[in-house]
């Protein structure tokens, strides 16, 4: 792949259908519930039947606005829905209600940093559109002959954003879908759950030999519900691709399918163009109405977003974006400047938060209490550190029994006698002591091996129950040990 690269070069473009977290489906008040039983929330609406007319959600329409501004598009104040004609078992329509010519929204941009580069994707359209059903091959005691439907999707409310063939790599496309994901998932409008569907990623591609502009014939990998799949799918499908290009062959535009056991994309059908779906204005329904007061209330309802967040706490707090990344990956963002405004210690409340705080959830996963470590309590621990009352290491010990307990650090400290020595006698008692025990490691120091330097700090530390202000104790067991040499 390393000389393929070098001659020919990926063009990436993606299409995510987000499932909208409504109670009810995009024109029928059915519920959108996942798991429910087969076929139990389905009505003459979603299904098509004869005289049946659909009525549009509004919180749908709201939620599309909301996702289209956070991607920087130019909202529409009127947009069409229109059918999308195809044939397919689990349409039992026999069409899609989506838009096409008129959609809600238009030129847009993902923008995020990663690497320290600053990148940018263009979206070209978000849409809104109502999923299909689910067809069910496997599981049935007549799968091998029979394939069966569950409706319960079907109408459930989606919107489709599709990018421009901007990204140029198969890492590339997997991290725009990744900065997607959380851009959908801090806005509200979507739960993120791949598995089950709410979240899935089409990824056309082409290869083209490096520096020429026009685009290579496309292939269109379907269906993708992992970042993971679709960094390998595309993988794949660019070397496929490249292959048949040097061995003299035509890249067909066709629609392909990721197979995560065998590790390749397989064939599943020619690649329609637009003319094919025969688009045409949805009669039943008028068109979408958002006036600019609306999409002025949505966008003040719009939060600060994971990107800019990311790098107010960078730029803030000056930790870097791996810093910020540890943080995001338990959601620990809030405890942490919670925290730092309590001490008005910053790195310090980075250290715990991101140390002790993130180890602890680690090691309790669902069973982690939030409640048991507030900011105020991680504060008062910090100050007790900061200030050499307690040495970091016993503060480690303390912060398990604050979880344990729920009594403060300072109320630990007095109540187990944690305090840190700092009185110079009491310590040239211990560093004394220490020196008379490992006479041998004290002549190698004397000798110039200060190596053992480190071992007689232990020692000190373990004598005193890990108690000793450490940096005195570096300070005299040196001077101790100085003096004698001279």
């Amino acid at each position: 792949m390393n000389s393929l690269a070098q001659v020919f070069e990926p063009v990436i473009g993606l299409e995510i259908h987000a499932r909208l977290l409504t109670d009810t489906k995009i024109f029928c008040g059915c519920s959108t519930r996942f798991g429910d039983k087969p076929n139990t929330n389905v009505c003459p609406v979603c299904l098509g039947l004869p005289g049946a007319l659909p009525v549009l959600n509004r919180r749908a329409v709201d939620f599309a606005v909301k996702a289209a501004l956070a991607l920087n598009c130019t909202v529409r104040e009127r947009s069409i829905f229109a059918r999308k004609n195809y044939f397919y078992p689990d349409l039992p329509k026999g069409y899609q209600i989506s838009q096409y010519e008129e959609p809600l929204a238009t030129d847009g941009a993902l923008e995020y940093t990663a690497g320290g580069a600053a990148r940018r994707v263009g979206i070209i359209r978000v849409h809104m559109e109502e999923d299909a059903g689910k067809s069910l091959h496997e599981g049935f005691p007549d799968s091998d002959r029979k394939t069966h439907v569950d409706f319960n999707r079907i109408g459930t409310p989606l919107i489709e954003i599709v990018t421009h063939p901007d990204l140029r790599s198969a890492d590339e496309a997997a991290e725009a879908f990744r900065r997607l994901r959380e851009i959908l998932i801090a806005l509200g409008v979507n739960d993120g759950n791949m598995e089950e569907g709410s979240l899935r990623c089409d990824a056309n591609v082409s290869v083209r030999p490096a520096g020429q502009q026009t685009l290579g014939t496309k292939a269109e990998v379907k269906n993708i519900n992992s970042f993971r799949f679709l960094e390998k799918a595309l993988e794949y499908e660019i070397g496929r691709q490249v292959d048949v290009l040097q061995r003299g062959g035509t890249v067909v535009q066709e629609t392909r399918l990721w197979d995560a056991g065998a590790r390749e994309t397989f064939s599943m059908r020619s690649k329609e163009d637009a003319h094919d779906y025969r688009y045409f204005p949805e009669p039943d329904l008028p068109p979408v109405q958002v006036d600019a007061a609306r999409i002025g209330e949505i966008r003040a309802s719009i939060l600060e977003l994971p990107e800019a967040r990311r790098q107010r706490l960078m730029s803030t707090y000056a930790l870097s974006e791996l810093d910020v990344m540890a943080l995001e990956g338990h959601d620990l963002v809030a405890l942490f400047e919670a925290t730092a405004a309590a001490s008005g210690k910053p790195k310090a409340s980075f250290n715990w938060v991101a140390g002790e705080v993130s180890r602890k959830m680690n090691d309790l996963g669902a069973q982690f209490d939030a409640a048991r470590m507030t900011a105020a309590a991680l504060a008062g621990l910090i100050a007790l550190v900061e200030n050499g009352t307690i040495s970091a290491s016993i503060g480690k010990s303390v912060f398990e029994k604050m979880y344990e307990t729920g009594r403060s650090a300072g109320e630990i400290v007095s109540a187990e006698g944690l305090a840190q020595i700092g009185d110079e006698s009491e310590l040239l008692a211990s560093i004394a002591a220490v020196i008379d025990a490992h006479a041998d490691a004290v002549g190698q120091y004397r000798s110039g091996k200060t190596g053992t330097f480190g071992f007689l700090v232990g020692q000190v530390m373990k004598a005193t129950g890990g108690k000793a202000n450490p940096k005195l104790v570096n300070a005299l067991l040196k001077r101790e040990l100085d003096k004698a040499v001279a």
